[in-house]
């Protein structure tokens, strides 16, 4: 039974997040029906990270499992015909081996959360970053998240209605840079607990606006309470970057839509 990998992006504003819902439009269900038209059988698709709703993808990655032998090429123009003013755009497919699988075979998620620190908004940029009026402390919030990297328990960082098991996780990566008017927050794990990006980008900025000192991370990791720490931060500003495996399936590099 051939196997099929599929490399994406997506407007999350268009969708009620990647998981198939009851009444909602999301980017699995849309998918799963278009892929059903071509291939005239249902499939289910499995994702390497779900998204909120509200939350983009540059490079998501999902795999589904077919009866027969596809033709990756038509395949990729007939839901990028279905797609093109939906807000999903599929930019490669690839057949894989059997056993490789979207999530489980994932060896590091990458994030980015992005922010126009600006007194003016950006009409060219609704519902794709965050917007915050007063200036932010660049240096101050790369401190503090310096302090996230490495093992820990993440308990003050993740949601409420998380289903994790356990709130321990390690951080790999953690940055925060400017480009002009843009602040780019770039975390990388192997996995992330629900909400757990926005939980921490929404505490960097609170000490980017001066309302806390870097040191407050440490009390954070020390004495795990989600009602200490900062804000969510709105979904708009995120993004599912890439997905990293053993092997390189995909060879296209995701692109900021600006």
């Amino acid at each position: 039974m051939p196997r099929y990998a599929l490399l994406m992006e997506y407007d999350g504003s268009f969708f009620s997040g990647f998981q198939r819902q009851i009444h909602q439009i999301s980017v699995q269900g849309f998918l799963e029906e278009k892929i059903g038209i071509f291939t005239k059988k249902s499939v289910t698709l499995h994702v390497s990270g779900r998204t909120d709703t509200g939350v983009h993808a540059l490079g998501q990655v999902a795999h589904f499992d077919s009866d027969e032998t596809l033709d990756p090429f038509k395949l990729k123009g007939c839901l990028n015909h279905f797609g093109r003013d939906k807000g999903v755009s599929i930019l490669d497919i690839k057949e894989v081996s059997p056993d490789f699988h979207a999530r489980f075979s994932s060896l590091e998620r990458s994030y980015l959360y992005i922010i126009l620190n600006r007194s003016s908004p950006s009409p060219l940029l609704k519902g794709r970053v965050a917007h915050v009026v007063s200036p932010l402390d660049i240096k101050k919030m790369q401190e503090a998240a310096c302090k996230l990297l490495g093992h820990h328990n993440f308990e003050s960082f993740r949601s409420a209605h998380c289903q994790a098991k356990n709130s321990f996780r390690t951080l790999n990566h953690c940055d925060v840079s400017s480009q002009r008017d843009l602040v780019i927050i770039n975390v990388r794990s192997r996995s992330f607990l629900h909400n757990q990006v926005r939980i921490l980008v929404g505490t960097l900025l609170h000490i980017g606006l001066l309302k806390k000192e870097p040191s407050w991370i440490d009390d954070l990791l020390q004495i795990p309470d989600r009602t200490k720490s900062g804000p969510t931060a709105p979904a708009e500003g995120l993004y599912f970057e890439s997905v990293k495996y053993a092997q390189d399936i995909f060879k296209t590099t995701p692109l900021l839509p600006f």
